[in-house]
């Protein structure tokens, strides 16, 4: 037994062979069959490195379907059989491991290049052909008798042995003579062909102009025309040809006899539209793909004004556990028993289910009611996803999330539609999925803004877009600033100051939440250096910044401090980081470390937002935290007098607590003389609020703190 060829050059050898070996019975060439391998072993390394390139390169196959008819490969059967080759061992013999989906990608469009360099290049043959047929037929009646002997012979020579099908015929439609290769390419005899009057050759796919030109051209009103046009062979099948049609005038100039050239195109054409499913079909589930779908939803958005269309966005949720857990074999036949029952849902004329990619579909309807007709495609949806699916003795439960998006048509391109599907089905997908949600565009155009701020993000922070407004800590003993809180902000050149509830977000889920931190905690540190100064004889003034969940997990945490504390000229002491509740929950000991390093350096830490994460108050004893930031909620019930008592009840018992544990209390959202005096008498340390001043420029704070000073 032997085994595969060793190298490459031996494995491009062996795809030459077997090449050769398939189009050799059907070559018109003189070469023997090891002489058409050498001819084609260029072509195979050609294929191969077209095969292998970074970029699809259309030229090289089309350069080698053109190489194989000026190797006399002319024959249909030629082609075909090569791109059965190319199909089946290319990718085998000429491809690397790991890559056979995407190199049979290429392989398929190599194939398309390769027919399409084979057309071409037959179709210029033909048309010399043609050229030479029509002159030798001009000249055998226009000229003496011994030279119309011979060009008669040229002619009968170029008729008999072309490798196109010619006819001729007389105006009443009589057909006179007919060559070989006609024959051959209806599959009967002489007489057979003969036999019948050119207007009875008609087809029901015959384009309307096809017998008007005829009739012009019989009448001497038009010399040729071109058209494709099918024909009846003698067994019922369909002849697909490229079909030129020309006039042969007398030496007078009198229409005399019709010429027809005939190119066979039903390999071709056949070859075209099985490459065209391909293209426009999921290889996976058998659905139309996302390019037949925007053609689909493209016509379907740019209809009448009487026209209206419903689009269903679906995506699966929790697709990704099922590859991960089961395996993608798993995963794939969920897709196709997926893409089964969506198929059953959309019957209706005007509707068509597509795969998008992944684990996407869509579902589109047309006509005059789809604003009815695309919720009950949604329902009819959901209802068929609700049976489990049994895959390898499991049975799995099936949930989608869904977008729709319905409208007339004429209002919206087919990007813009898909775009707010896209984002209705996210809505629908963060409100806990297995639901539907109509397209809003309010909605639409805050998740518009949300992706723009998001891609906005980087360069507006080497841009200089952020700044810092600082808010007053006041001491609730004495009335004095005891420090500020850096709050920042985006000066947005479309969006004007946007707060941190527009940004945070979104710099924490993209990462840019550490260089962002980094930068306000380095202004913020250099900007109480210079209150330190100003203030030297009335105490230092603290600063209190923010820490998100991603910067406590921050390797760098620690060192970065330290670095602007030191190169600043900051103490420790005057800085406090606030970390929520909510993001020291369950919290580790590994979590935990950073904050208590900077702890035990003597920097302050807050925890922020405090009653608002439901924690066991047990924890605090182990979290290293000095201050406790009470929660705005605690406190509105303080805003007018009486307070509720309710409220007061609270709060008092968080302070008692908070004191017990050796810790200060800081309250948020003070906006009233009331809550203040409150929060005082029930023993709360610091407060911050509108009372006290908004949040402002570091200028302010100065100012307030000189007020202090001299009051």
């Amino acid at each position: 037994m032997t085994g595969e060829p060793d190298g490459p050059e031996d494995r491009l050898r062996r795809f030459a062979t077997i090449w050769s070996r398939a189009v050799f019975p059907v070559t018109s060439t003189s070469l023997t069959r090891p002489e058409l391998e050498q001819q084609l072993l260029p072509l195979a390394r050609r294929l191969s490195d077209a095969l292998k390139a970074r970029t699809f390169d259309a030229a090289a196959g089309q350069a080698v379907g053109a190489a194989l008819v000026a190797a006399h490969c002319t024959d249909p059967e030629a082609l075909s059989r090569s791109l059965d080759c190319v199909d089946a061992y290319l990718v085998l013999y000429c491809g690397e491991d790991g890559l056979q989906e995407a190199l049979r990608t290429r392989s398929a469009r190599l194939q398309h290049a390769m027919a399409a360099g084979f057309a071409g290049a037959l179709r210029e043959r033909t048309l010399a052909e043609q050229e030479a047929i029509s002159q030798a037929a001009l000249n055998a009646r226009s000229t003496v008798a011994e030279a119309l002997h011979a060009s008669e012979a040229r002619f009968r020579a170029v008729f008999e042995g072309a490798a196109i099908g010619i006819g001729i015929a007389d105006l009443e439609g009589n057909i006179l003579q007919v060559n070989g290769a006609l024959l051959r390419m209806f599959g009967g005899s002489e007489q057979g062909v003969r036999g019948r009057k050119v207007p009875e050759w008609t087809h029901p796919e015959d384009a309307p102009q096809v017998w008007r030109l005829y009739e012009e051209l019989v009448r001497g009103e038009r010399e040729h025309y071109h058209v494709e046009k099918a024909f009846y062979r003698p067994d019922g099948t369909a002849l697909w040809t490229n079909l030129t049609v020309s006039l042969l005038r007398d030496a007078d100039g009198r229409p005399q006899y019709q010429l027809a050239l005939m190119e066979d195109t039903t390999e071709r054409r056949l070859l075209n539209l099985r490459l065209r499913y391909e293209a426009t079909h999921d290889a996976l589930t058998g659905l139309p793909n996302r390019t037949l779908f925007f053609e689909r939803l493209e016509k379907a958005v740019s209809g009448g004004n009487d026209q209206r269309f419903g689009l269903c966005y679906l995506d699966l949720d929790g697709f990704k556990t099922i590859n991960d857990s089961l395996g993608h074999a798993a995963g794939d036949r969920l897709l196709v028993e997926v893409a089964d029952r969506l198929q059953s849902c959309a019957t209706a004329p005007g509707e068509m289910v597509a795969r998008l990619g992944g684990d996407e579909f869509v579902a589109l309807t047309t006509g005059p009611d789809t604003e009815r007709e695309v919720d009950a495609l949604a329902d009819r949806i959901m209802n068929a996803l609700v049976t489990p699916v049994r895959i390898d003795g499991r049975e799995l439960t099936v949930r989608g999330s869904i977008g729709i998006v319905e409208g007339p048509a004429g209002e919206r391109g087919p990007a813009e539609v898909l775009r707010s599907a896209d984002i209705t089905m996210y809505r629908a997908k963060s409100a806990g999925g297995n639901r539907f949600e109509l397209a809003d565009p309010e909605a639409d155009a805050r998740a518009i803004t949300r992706h723009g701020l998001t891609t906005a993000l980087p360069a507006a922070l080497d841009r200089g877009e952020f700044f810092i407004e600082y808010q007053p800590l006041v001491h609730l003993g004495d009335g004095s600033v005891h420090g500020a809180e850096a709050l920042v902000r985006w000066l947005h050149p479309q969006h004007g100051v946007l707060g941190p509830d527009r940004f945070i977000p979104l710099a924490e889920h993209t990462g840019l939440i550490v260089p962002l931190g980094r930068w306000v905690l380095e202004q913020s540190v250099r900007q109480a250096c210079q209150w330190q100064e100003r203030h030297a004889d009335s105490g230092p003034l603290r600063i209190n910044v923010n820490l998100s969940p991603c910067q406590l997990t921050h390797p760098g945490l620690v060192r970065d401090t330290v670095d602007i504390l030191e190169r600043e000229g900051l103490d420790a002491e005057a800085l406090c980081l606030e970390v929520t509740e909510s993001a020291l929950i369950g919290a580790d000991d590994d979590l935990l470390k950073p904050l208590r390093r900077l702890a035990e350096m003597g920097v302050d830490i807050a925890l922020d937002d405090f009653g608002t994460g439901y924690s066991n108050l047990a924890n605090l004893r182990r979290l290293p935290v000095s201050i406790l930031k009470l929660d705005r909620s605690f406190t509105q019930g303080m805003q007018q007098f009486p307070a509720d008592p309710v409220d007061l009840k609270i709060v008092e018992g968080i302070v008692s607590l908070a004191h017990s544990l050796d810790l200060a209390v800081t309250v948020e959202g003070v906006e009233t003389g009331a809550q203040a005096e409150q929060l005082r008498i029930l023993g709360c340390d610091t407060a911050q609020g509108w009372y006290y001043a908004r949040p402002g420029p570091p200028d302010r704070l100065h100012e307030l703190a000189l007020v202090d000073a001299t009051g």
